[in-house]
């Protein structure tokens, strides 16, 4: 709160404009100031400078409100809540999409479409609020080059065709997206401190930042000393600032994350591990075991509200988890990357036990216990009434890697995963075992 702007607090123009030529923009740097200090750069009397100062705190100060005034300005505001990723199976895990007001985390190795999941949802935002966008301008603070404004306008046509279905249509699009290469920590922190501004001025509704560990790991080798101190330092510093945007102007942050290796596995958290490594000598007279972690540390795996892990499962497909989230179980989708950017898949599935076969689909879902890159629990539950059966779901144990499984019917289980028929689950009975293939 401390670092809003001194325009938004209340004061004139012209007393916004002296204290400036000081570099008193923020209430900060106004509170940092003693009266005596004050006075002379405002030409106010003590008593002036004394109201002035209570007007500032006040405004910055954090309100107090009960978690009822919360539940009832959410829900007053549903439809601003969340922005859809127009992913169906996610938005439903999600409660509606990305969520407006916090910190959303896309991490995962390279190639597995990090800055695509980016660039389509650049595209979402600007569409109009009838369309489940935010109507608004997005801004995108690039540090690794990697934005296509070639692919902005695919993913835009490609997805939207009826919508996109002119030049003029993509022009729009395409300037509400404000667009920064920052190559440097300084640079970037720069760019966060003046987001303000230009959220204000632009009517941004979605800022990104692709990515927040590029930077970072770059600039600050953590085996000098001294150096880990100062990267915290920025991260909180950023963190604290994304998250005051993020929450003052109800609007979403995304940003992306790396990977790293961590060297012992029984310190890597469920929201940090992406996947396991094998274990090997990890150096002269060192061994240990090892595992795939999201980048930039345990503290700033808490700075961020939402974490989506992406990582391959193959040359084609491709696996979001929602590794932490207040609204989500620890969940996996499968999706692959086309024209139109990500796209869920649907899997066909076929069954077979003593001569009976059926086909359906099915949704994953992760498997407490067991590493997400290893295992997925598929719940299947039939909807239909076919042949006069009674829905009920099942338990699967999917191997992401040989496409095979074994699975067995469970009363207990309960939610919900999609569409699922055929004859054969009459003749599953527990603990009787079927075989399950993905087509």
């Amino acid at each position: 709160m401390s670092s809003k702007k001194l325009r938004r607090v209340g004061l004139s123009q012209e007393l916004c404009d002296r204290l400036s030529r000081h570099q008193i923009v923020t209430c900060q740097d106004f509170l940092c100031l003693c009266p005596l200090e004050l006075m002379k750069v405002t030409g106010l009397s003590y008593r002036g400078v004394h109201e002035l100062l209570c007007l500032v705190s006040k405004a910055c100060a954090p309100q107090m409100q009960t978690a009822y005034g919360i539940r009832t300005q959410k829900s007053a505001d549903h439809s601003g809540a969340f922005l859809p990723t127009t992913l169906p199976t996610l938005d439903e895990a999600l409660h509606g999409g990305v969520a407006c007001g916090s910190l959303t985390e896309i991490t995962g190795p390279p190639g597995c479409g990090k800055t695509q999941f980016c660039i389509m949802m650049s595209v979402l935002a600007t569409l109009p609020t009838s369309m489940g966008g935010l109507e608004g301008a997005v801004v995108y603070i690039d540090t690794e080059s990697a934005f296509s404004a070639e692919r902005l306008i695919e993913i835009a046509e490609s997805r939207f065709p009826t919508y996109f279905n002119n030049e003029e249509k993509l022009l729009v699009t395409s300037s509400k997206v404000h667009l920064y290469r920052e190559l440097t920590c300084e640079e970037v922190l720069q760019r966060i401190e003046s987001l303000e501004e230009e959220i204000i001025s632009k009517g941004v509704k979605l800022v990104i930042i692709d990515s927040v560990a590029s930077v970072i790991r770059k600039e600050f080798d953590t085996q000098l000393q001294g150096n880990m101190k100062e990267r915290s330092k920025l991260l909180a510093r950023e963190a604290s600032l994304l998250k005051y945007v993020a929450e003052e102007f109800s609007i979403p942050v995304i940003l992306t994350n790396q990977i790293t290796t961590h060297l012992n596995r029984a310190h890597a958290s469920q929201a940090d591990l992406v996947s396991p490594a094998d274990d090997s000598p990890l150096s002269e007279g060192t061994s240990g075991s090892s595992c795939v972690v999201a980048a930039l540390g345990n503290a700033w795996s808490h700075s961020v509200n939402t974490r989506l892990i992406l990582q391959h499962l193959d040359s084609e497909r491709r696996q979001i988890l929602i590794a932490k989230s207040p609204l989500a179980p620890f969940t996996s989708f499968v999706y692959t990357i086309k024209e139109e950017g990500l796209v869920l898949q649907a899997l066909r599935v076929y069954m077979q036990k003593e001569g009976i076969k059926g086909e359906g689909k099915m949704q994953l879902t992760s498997s407490p216990g067991h590493s997400p890159y290893q295992f997925s629990r598929i719940r299947m539950l039939r909807t239909g009434n076919n042949c006069g059966l009674t829905p009920f779901p099942f338990f699967v144990h999917w191997n992401g890697r040989d496409n095979e499984a074994a699975g067995r019917r469970d009363r207990g289980c309960q939610g919900l995963v999609g569409d699922f028929s055929g004859r054969f689950l009459k003749h599953l009975k527990e603990p009787d075992r079927a075989i399950v293939g993905v087509k």
